[in-house]
């Protein structure tokens, strides 16, 4: 397994893999036959970047049979998703931002990201797992009151893509099996989801699949899988870290 990482250094963006608190310096393509440098970093002389730079992410709704039934939702016939836009991308450590422009909640939701190795377009579930590099930590921030604020327009993207609303990293992680992992997210020090990837409807492979019937997927798109019990509001100066085992942490504060 290899952890994916992307930093800012002197003033240079560069790439690598993260072994401990060290990052093993590589060149060339992340996604296709990336090569060593032979040369090192220590982590905490570089600022961490979100460990790719998506076309989109794509985010689901409405993917896990716990949070179906607490809300008396019907079971899902094709995946249901929207678009958060790049410029809500954040990485780990940076600050999630209040919009100025809205009074009201604004919520976590600890999720699993599937990240894109290779141009996707109309693959079977069978060869899905081919196309993904990697998976990551994903907190999909949304502006809650937002949504259905208009009744004549359910106002999704525009809840879910505000500035620093699309939190993901530290790393990414391949080689490891989505479906026996679980998400935790703790808020101020409170364990506020803890919940298993199995209890999906659409698997990772399955949402890949589907979704590059519909949209072509590019290296580097992230796919967040939807969340489930526990979604809850953040308050200014709460710190918020979403882990996943084999993947790590991504950390953030709220202001």
């Amino acid at each position: 397994m290899a952890q994916w990482l992307r930093y800012s250094h002197q003033g240079k963006t560069g790439f690598g893999t993260l072994e401990g608190e060290t990052i093993k310096v590589h060149t060339g393509d992340m996604f296709a036959a990336a090569q060593p440098t032979g040369e090192t970093l220590a982590l905490g002389s570089v600022k961490v970047l979100t460990p790719t730079t998506p076309t989109k992410m794509i985010a689901l709704w409405n993917n896990f049979r716990a949070l179906a039934t607490k809300l008396g939702n019907p079971d899902p016939t094709v995946p249901l998703y929207l678009l958060k836009a790049p410029n809500s991308f954040l990485a780990h450590g940076e600050t999630i931002r209040k919009p100025a422009s809205y009074d009201g909640k604004v919520v976590y939701e600890g999720e699993l990201g599937i990240v894109i190795g290779k141009r996707a377009s109309g693959v079977s579930e069978a060869d899905a797992p081919n196309y993904i590099f990697g998976y990551t930590c994903i907190n999909d921030v949304t502006a809650a009151e937002v949504i259905n604020a208009d009744k004549t327009f359910a106002q999704w993207v525009r809840a879910k893509s505000y500035d620093t609303f699309g939190v993901f990293g530290p790393v990414v992680a391949t080689d490891i099996d989505p479906m026996k992992v679980s998400i935790k997210l703790v808020l101020n020090g409170d364990e506020r989801q803890n919940y298993p990837v199995a209890d999906c409807f659409y698997s990772p492979a399955k949402l890949v699949s589907l979704i590059s019937q519909d949209l072509t997927l590019e290296p580097g798109d992230v796919i967040a899988i939807g969340t489930s019990v526990g979604v809850g509001s953040m308050k200014p100066g709460s710190e918020v870290s979403v882990t996943i085992e084999g993947i790590g942490t991504l950390a953030n504060r709220y202001e």
